[in-house]
Parts: C-alpha cells; structure tokens; sequence
C-alpha cells in the first residue's frame, strides 16, 4: 500500500471517530436538556391541565404601575375599573391563560400557596421596537381620533397617536407596555375539579360575564358511511346508515347580555373550539328560553355548535322533541284570545 493511500484511510478513520463524537455529544446534550425540563416541572402538586382558582396583581418593574389585578379594594386604590367587576380568576395551567414563567412557578405548588414572579420584557408584551414607530398619512385616522395620545386601529395594527403635524401623523404601534418586565404576586386559592364551575370560569374569562351552564349526556342519531367491502366496486354511490351515537354535551344559556357581547359576536366559533378542546366535550348548545313552554327548545335548535348534528328542520326537530304543533297553535290562538 502506498504512502498516499495510507494516508486517505487514516484521515476516512479519524473523520468517522469525529461524526461518532459529535453524535454522541449531541445525544449527551439532547439528555441533559430532557433532564433539566423534568426537573423544571416538579412532580406532586398542580400540573399542566389542572384548573385553578387564583387571586394576583401585577405590577410594571421599573415603574410599579399596575398592569392587571383580581383584587377589588387594590383596584380602588389605584383608582381604575370603575365600571368594572373585579374577582379571582379560574385559568387552565398550559392553555397560555399566564405568562410562562407564571406557570412554571405555580407547576408542583398546591391550593393556599403563593408567589412572586418576575417576567422578562421579551416574554410579557415584547421588547420596544423603534422601527414600529412609524410616519402615516392622517387620513388613516378618523377625524375624531386625530390627537396626542389617542389609541386608533390602521391597516389592522393598534397603536397610539404621538403627534401630528400638518397632512401627517406619528403612530407608535408598540404595545403600551412594550420593554417592561412585569412582576406578578398570586396567591393560589384552590383547585377546581367541579365540571359546571370549569366551564363558568372559562367563559368568565373569555367573556368578562357569568352564565348558567350545565352538563348533559344526549343520545342523537347521526349518519355514517358505510365501509365498503373489497369486492365492491369503486365507482359506486357511498352507502349510509343510521346510528345512535352518544353526546357529552355543554349547555350555556342564552341571556341578552350574552347576544348583546362583542366578544361572543365577533369570536363564538373560536370560543366554542377553545370550550370543546379544554373541557374534552363532544358539542355546546346555547340555549335560549322565551317566556316558558318552547323558548328552551327553540333555543336549543338555534344555538348548536362544536360537533354534533345541526340545521334541522322545524318539523323533524318538532317530532324528535314529541311536540303536536297543532296543540302548539291552540295554545297559541288561545292567549292571543
């Protein structure tokens, strides 16, 4: 074997004990990372999933002003929220409901403890970016939004008024608290395991309002394709049956403040998901009752979402709910009389 030849399979060797090295090390450090994210999440205690109650106030670090609270009397203080209800909050731990390095605290700690909690600028509302101050034509604004300090909405972008001068306006799209660390002190109030009180927190939270919900097993018929055999032929029409299938069904009554709430007008499809995927149900149905007799069924006809079946017609649902709608229109004629 020659020199040179001798040499290529010394340098193939060491460039194969090299990739072994590197994978190795890399193995030790994928380890390592799996073993410092256990010991990060404590076992015992409240975990990822649970639902708790909990009491907090969170303040600016720099500056102390108050960011958010759920206590009446320091709210009063600080004299903000007077048109507002202010009261412990149920939130899921892992739904992204608090601020990571919240969470983390609170992983492994039980009803009645509490903490303190310092969130970096960068993980609570971002840092300040000068590039997200930025020059506008005023016409973007509406007229009466056109000053000093004024919190408008341009080109699907929030931001407040800096200045404005002439045909032109200085908006700075930042996040009021952009570049503050927030400091959170909570107190853990209990755990909720009750199923009804899971689903009135969440809404709580979602909608700022509280509503009658309650929880019910139903049994519906739906229709499913039938699999076809090997044998059949490809081309053919799906074929479909009737099964009775069983339903884990939420029900949150319909009130007029509900109708009437922009969050629920403008987000229900997103809540209801949300709702569904937290509380590990099948479907919602928003109930409404209209005086007393049918207004709770008719209600419920109207107001299905998250799965299930819906849209049915008015005399399969007056038939499937065992109702003579010729009875109805003699009760009906009856109190006009």
């Amino acid at each position: 074997m020659s020199n040179d030849s001798e040499a290529e399979e010394a340098d193939v060797e060491e460039q194969e004990v090299d990739e072994t090295e590197a994978q190795t090390a890399e193995a030790d450090e994928e380890t390592a990372q799996e073993e410092e994210t256990e010991e990060e999440t404590p076992e015992g205690g409240l975990q990822e999933g649970d639902f708790v109650e909990l009491d907090y106030t969170a303040r600016t670090v720099e500056g102390g002003d108050l960011v958010d609270t759920t206590h009446p009397e320091v709210a009063e203080e600080e004299g903000v929220g007077e048109d507002q209800e202010f009261d412990s909050r149920t939130i899921v731990l892992g739904q992204g409901h608090l601020f990571e390095a919240v969470e983390s605290d609170i992983y492994g700690k039980d009803a009645g403890d509490s903490g303190t909690v310092s969130v970096s600028a960068e993980e609570a509302f971002g840092e300040y970016d000068e590039s997200e101050v930025r020059t506008i034509s005023k016409d973007k604004i509406p007229e009466d939004e056109r000053y000093p300090g004024a919190h408008v909405d341009v080109d699907g972008e929030h931001g407040h008024v800096e200045t404005i001068i002439g045909g032109r306006a200085r908006v700075d799209f930042n996040h009021p608290l952009a570049g503050e660390a927030i400091e959170y002190e909570y107190d853990i109030l209990r755990e909720v395991e009750d199923r009804e009180e899971q689903a009135q927190g969440l809404i709580s939270m979602f909608l700022d309002m509280e509503l009658d919900v309650w929880f019910e097993t139903n049994t519906v018929e739906e229709e499913q394709m039938v699999e076809p055999d090997e044998d059949d032929d490809e081309d053919a029409e799906p074929e479909f049956e009737t099964v009775e299938t069983e339903k884990d069904t939420l029900y949150i009554e319909a009130t007029p403040q509900l109708t009437m709430n922009q969050q629920w007008m403008m987000g229900k499809q997103q809540i209801a998901q949300q709702l569904t995927q937290i509380l590990d149900i099948d479907r919602i149905i928003v109930q409404e009752e209209i005086g007393g007799g049918m207004g709770g069924m008719m209600g419920g006809m109207g107001g299905m979402m998250g799965g299930g079946a819906g849209g049915e017609d008015i005399e399969a649902a007056l038939e499937d709910a065992d109702v003579d709608a010729d009875e109805i229109m003699e009760e009906i004629e009856g109190a006009e009389e």
